[in-house]
């Protein structure tokens, strides 16, 4: 075997790792927004993509157990029990009523497993008279937990 065809062998294997590495990236990292509705409706393979999904927490369904937080999200009169199994604190926002975002994955109990829990305080979301924007930007209302290890934002 000669050098170029070595050569030749060496960067079809460099190339096609690297197309390779790229689409595992790519699929893994895609997140998917499902309403509570769309989710119970989910079959196949779309029932074990990793998914965010939003509603209210249920009054009174908050239980903080070992190892993970459980609760209710409700939506157009739908329910989804979620158990938050994420290292960070849930923000101080996450409480009964609140607005709520989940991600995570579904799994075939029904249940959702979050591993991020966002939680929005809808006071600091209202519109302002005249159309004019609040003081405090949504960016600066909005607290997330995230994974342990990751930084947030520096002021």
């Amino acid at each position: 075997m000669n050098a170029r065809t070595k050569f030749s062998i060496g960067a079809v294997i460099i190339v096609g790792t690297l197309v390779w590495l790229g689409w595992v990236g790519a699929s893994q990292s895609k997140t998917y927004y499902h309403t509570i509705r769309e989710l119970q409706s989910l079959q196949g393979s779309a029932l074990h993509q990793r998914m965010r999904v939003s509603g209210n927490v249920e009054e009174g369904s908050i239980k903080r157990l070992p190892g993970r937080i459980d609760f209710v999200l409700t939506e157009e009169g739908k329910t989804l029990p979620v158990s938050y199994v994420g290292d960070a604190p849930l923000p101080d926002t996450f409480k009964d009523g609140a607005q709520a975002l989940a991600e995570g994955k579904l799994m075939p109990d029904g249940r959702f497993v979050a591993e991020q829990i966002q939680a929005k305080c809808a006071s600091k979301y209202q519109a302002t008279p005249g159309g004019q924007p609040a003081e405090s930007s949504p960016a600066k209302s909005t607290t997330q937990a995230q994974p342990a290890g990751t930084a947030g934002p520096r002021s």
